[in-house]
């Protein structure tokens, strides 16, 4: 078994974990606004409620933020201000004495459909969180492309436009515009024009994001996951209709591009890291 920890500017879950099965599964609004001290307070009295002498292998974590995987040390937590270096590895395996893994939070959803969902078995995948933020990892041959702290594969903040496509593609681009995400998907839904037309912008805005992706990592499936993510069939349209010019047809008629539908797979991916 390994304990699983998820942490987000706005929750902290940690999950005990059993190869693909999730036993337990403990949420909380984050500490967000405390000293760091607070938060990793808190994510220790949760991993705490979890454990069970002897059984437990291992944390893994993952963060909103670039890692020093080697170290465990954490820098500029998104969300979290008072996390602007955390030696997290240390203070937690001097707490636990147990082998701490820490990496991005897209990283582990990467490595969570890679093994555990929809890319499953797959050569060559990317996983992109749409959100708060955009993510991006590769997944080659089961195991993460994570390049110097973490950072490869960041798409997101790519300039695009008069700002990135993490601008673009990502909540801040709904609010831009005067609403949500969230309400954005439940009027388009609801076949309100406005919104239809406004989730086809929004694709399009995906189709050229992917066709980046194409272009550095031509991989065989990307997988979407995050709160937008839950729109996709209400956005694909667009998306697909921006990749019809895509120059490389071979390349875009093998690639298939799915949303996670596996459930908790941030976790899953984040137990995997002590594998």
């Amino acid at each position: 078994m390994n304990i699983a920890v998820d942490l987000g500017g706005t929750n902290v879950r940690v999950g005990l974990v059993e190869e693909d099965r999730i036993i337990r599964l403990l949420s909380e609004p984050c500490h967000a606004s405390g000293p760091e001290n607070e938060v990793v307070d808190q994510i220790s009295s949760m991993i705490s409620a979890l454990l069970r002498d002897g059984q437990v292998k291992g944390i893994g974590i993952g963060v909103p933020s670039v890692v020093d995987v080697e170290k465990g040390i954490v820098y500029d937590v998104i969300g979290i201000p008072s996390w602007k270096e955390v030696h997290l590895k240390e203070l937690l395996e001097a707490r636990f004495a147990l082998p701490v893994f820490i990496n991005n939070d897209c990283n582990c959803f990467a490595l969570g459909v890679s093994r555990f969902g929809e890319a499953r078995g797959v050569h060559e995948a990317v996983g992109v969180t749409l959100g708060t933020g955009v993510g991006s990892s590769l997944v080659i041959d089961g195991r993460l492309y994570c390049g110097h702290n973490t950072g490869a594969g960041e798409i997101g903040n790519i300039p695009y436009l008069d700002k990135d496509y993490e601008f673009y593609c990502s909540s801040r681009f709904f609010v831009s515009r005067g609403t949500s995400g969230r309400d954005a998907e439940h009027d388009a839904a609801a076949g309100i024009p406005g919104a239809l037309a406004l989730m086809e912008e929004f694709g399009t805005h995906v189709g050229r994001l992917v066709k980046v992706i194409m272009y550095a990592f031509d991989p065989n499936v990307i997988v979407f996951g995050g709160s937008i993510a839950n729109a996709f069939d209400l956005f694909k349209g667009s998306m697909y209709a921006e990749l019809s010019t895509f120059p490389y047809r071979k390349s875009l008629n093998r690639l298939r591009i799915c949303r996670s539908m596996t459930p908790n797979i941030g976790i899953l991916g984040a137990s995997s890291l002590c594998d």
